[in-house]
């Protein structure tokens, strides 16, 4: 049995003594206090950690990892603004845009960790233990976004909270889209952010699930084109076979593989059978969703199409999981990185001039369009899976699904190649294209410049910890290390 504390003891003393428990009084009443208000005080965010903290290895609770009930993550946003007078739905944004609520607690690729994605090294100086377990974990709900809390305030964020959004991670597009998030979460509640949540993870799963199954599509249907081959060449070899005994064998041969193909076919068949069905699956979670893809905040999280102008950014989910450089190698193209299944759309009205749906050549799976609004055309390679209904000929509407992103063809990685045809200039110097930086995508290879307005925040290294944040308006420096780059 754990030990009650100092607070929690009094408590009892005072409900059993004194005025209580005097004659023909009421009862006394008990209340369960939670463990984080009977732990010994949380800690400042004036001031960070001194030597001593340490990072687990891994999860202390390997149940960190496995998600919580959206009730029991309210509560900890709701205690930790409170505690550090930061909005619950910054850490709620902050939540769901660095973890997807827990789901994918890293390392990222740059070495972020937990439930909030902080760095080690801006663990070891803001990093605290909110649970009262006795150790500072990142992968502890709690632990992480009480940090994020106290980093948030001590970054400024009672005064400035998109300063402070600024300080976790370096890029304007970021504070826009997680302070998009906590409006639409402050006008809806916690309400929204879950059911909001909910669509995600459905139409999220129903776009892996397609790519999954066009996969197995996809490669049941290049082995039976192999087989196919095969068995033609070796009937063609039994025709020109000069011994009897050479023709026989060669047909032996052919029937056998004849036997292969048919057994491919039906494999193909079973594949196409799964693949309508997560289609169909798609196409629901698509229509469930297509109210709140309007929703100012819910757009983004969706992955639903941005639109400026006659133009549609061709890849959804915004600049937190879709970038771009400024060049491609040495010839005039765009590689836009996005997870694999990430929905890709047309870029303008447009009518198909090619579509193939299997990998053809350097390209893959792709399609190429011309654009009904300037003639020019378009062409799109390396997806992972292409609408049905795209066949050439067909006229398709600006921001109208096409297919999703993959890696088919030569590709190192899940990405939409884009070009002109002909590839005369770089697609990213339209300026359609640049319309969408910061909004529909981040630049790979430039920065995202500092807000103009605001308090000013220094990047410092391994240093001493500052001097205690005075009043506002003092003028003060606060020294903070980025989390994330």
């Amino acid at each position: 049995m754990r030990r009650l504390g100092p607070s929690l003891a009094v408590i009892a003393i005072a409900a059993l003594g004194g005025v209580g428990g005097a004659a023909g009084a009421p009862p006394p009443v008990f209340v369960v206090v939670p463990p984080a208000q009977v732990m010994a005080p949380l800690a400042s965010a004036e001031v960070p950690n001194g030597p001593g903290v340490a990072i687990p290895a891994g999860p202390v609770d390997p149940h960190h990892s496995a998600g919580l009930p959206f009730p029991v993550l309210q509560g900890i946003w709701q205690r930790a603004g409170t505690t550090y007078a930061v909005p619950w739905q910054v850490l709620a944004a902050i939540n769901k845009v660095e973890s997807n609520f827990g789901r994918n607690m890293g390392p990222s690729s740059a070495g972020a960790i937990g439930w909030m994605q902080f760095m080690p090294s801006t663990w070891l100086r803001w990093g605290m233990d909110a649970n009262g377990d006795g150790v500072a974990d990142p992968w502890s709900a709690d632990d992480a976004i009480f940090a994020a809390a106290r980093y948030l305030a001590a970054s400024g964020g009672r005064t400035d909270i998109s300063r402070a959004i600024f300080s976790y991670n370096h890029a304007q597009w970021y504070v826009d889209e997680v302070l998009s998030l906590a409006r639409l979460y402050g006008v809806g509640g916690t309400g929204v952010a879950f059911s909001l949540d909910r669509l995600q993870v459905r139409l999220s799963g129903a776009e892996q699930a397609v790519t999954k199954r066009n996969h197995v599509v996809v490669r049941a249907a290049l082995l039976e084109r192999r087989l196919a081959q095969r068995s033609r060449a070796l009937y063609a070899r039994s025709g020109r076979a000069q011994l009897l005994s050479d023709r026989l064998e060669l047909q032996k041969q052919a029937f056998q593989m004849d036997a292969r193909r048919t057994g491919a076919a039906q494999l193909v068949s079973a594949a196409k059978r799964k693949l309508k069905a997560a289609e169909q699956a798609l196409a629901e979670a698509r229509t469930s969703s297509q109210t709140s893809t309007f929703t100012p905040g819910a757009g983004t999280l969706l992955a639903a199409p941005s639109y400026r102008g006659d133009y549609v950014f061709p890849v959804g989910g915004g600049p937190s999981i879709v970038s771009v450089g400024h060049h491609h190698h040495d010839y005039p193209a765009a590689d836009i990185a996005a997870p694999s299944g990430t929905p890709l759309y047309a870029l303008t009205d447009a009518v198909i001039v090619r579509a193939w749906h299997m990998p053809s050549g350097n390209c893959g799976i792709g399609l190429t369009l011309r654009s009904t609004v300037d003639g020019r055309e378009w062409t799109y390679c390396h997806m992972s899976y292409e609408e049905a209904s795209i066949q050439a000929g067909v006229a398709v509407s600006a921001g109208a699904p096409v297919g999703l992103v993959g890696a088919t063809g030569d590709a190192t990685g899940p990405h939409l190649h884009l070009q002109i045809d002909p590839a005369t200039s770089y697609p990213q110097v339209e300026p359609w294209f640049q319309s969408f930086a910061g909004v529909a995508f981040r630049w790979q290879d430039a920065p995202t410049p500092m807000p103009q307005a605001g308090p000013v925040f220094e990047i410092v290294g391994p240093q001493p910890p500052p001097a205690p944040v005075a009043a506002p308006g003092d003028g003060t420096v606060i020294g903070f290390t980025l989390n994330r780059s």
